[in-house]
């Protein structure tokens, strides 16, 4: 699990880094907010820790950001004791908000609570999937890339669909042409499905030398990464 922590406060984020390792997550540090955006949409975050009152881009609108193309948890951890403050942070998009000083473990407990109750929502909500800035509606069959509306023909979103469902895992050609086109796959099928995500990374301005979300695994099939 990737946690992303920004406190222009540099030992209250290395506090929390600590914390958060002991239990195993990965941490993302930064003391300030400017490159955030910027870096999500290089790694799969699981849910960010934020800050209020920073120097740069304060976490209200950071989180106002972030919410345009992502929905993990966000944790808003900050001096502002007001109730009006943890009125428009939750109302911007924040999930959690608690108060400094705090107890290390007690945000220990909510970033596991948050993320247990996010897997939850993303089971139950499994029309729709959000990941690194692509936002996917089966139901909707509607397709976005960073805020850009894509326009892809009905095989192309299904071969994205199939893709993102399985992100992580290999999916073999054999068994993308059954659940694309739902027919028995021959070897020469391989070449109509090199040519369909070869349009598709077309629009997503993706390469096959160097591609961010689809990757051929040679002799195998296709994986988008988590």
């Amino acid at each position: 699990m990737n946690i992303l922590v920004c406190d222009d406060e540099k030992e209250i984020a290395d506090l929390i880094e600590i914390y958060l390792q002991n239990e195993g997550y990965q941490v993302f540090k930064f003391y300030e907010s400017k490159n955030i955006l910027e870096f999500l949409k290089t790694k799969k975050i699981d849910l960010a820790i934020l800050d209020i009152m920073m120097n740069d881009l304060d976490g209200f609108q950071l989180c106002q950001e972030i919410r345009k193309n992502y929905n993990f948890p966000i944790i808003f951890v900050t001096a502002k004791i007001n109730s009006l403050d943890k009125i428009k942070g939750l109302s911007l998009g924040a999930d959690d908000y608690l108060t400094k000083p705090f107890e290390p473990l007690e945000l220990v407990a909510r970033v596991k609570a948050n993320i247990r109750r996010y897997k939850e929502y993303q089971v139950d909500n499994s029309e729709e999937i959000y990941f690194r800035g692509l936002v996917i509606n089966n139901k909707t069959h509607k397709c976005s890339l960073n805020n850009t509306e894509l326009d892809l023909t009905p095989i192309e979103f299904k071969i994205l669909w199939y893709l993102c469902q399985n992100r992580g895992e290999v999916v073999a050609c054999e068994d993308l042409f059954f659940h694309v086109w739902q027919e028995k796959y021959y070897e020469n099928d391989n070449n109509t499905i090199m040519v369909h995500i070869r349009h598709l990374r077309e629009k997503m301005h993706d390469t096959g030398k160097d591609p961010k979300y689809i990757k051929t695994i040679w002799g195998v099939g296709y994986i988008i990464e988590k």
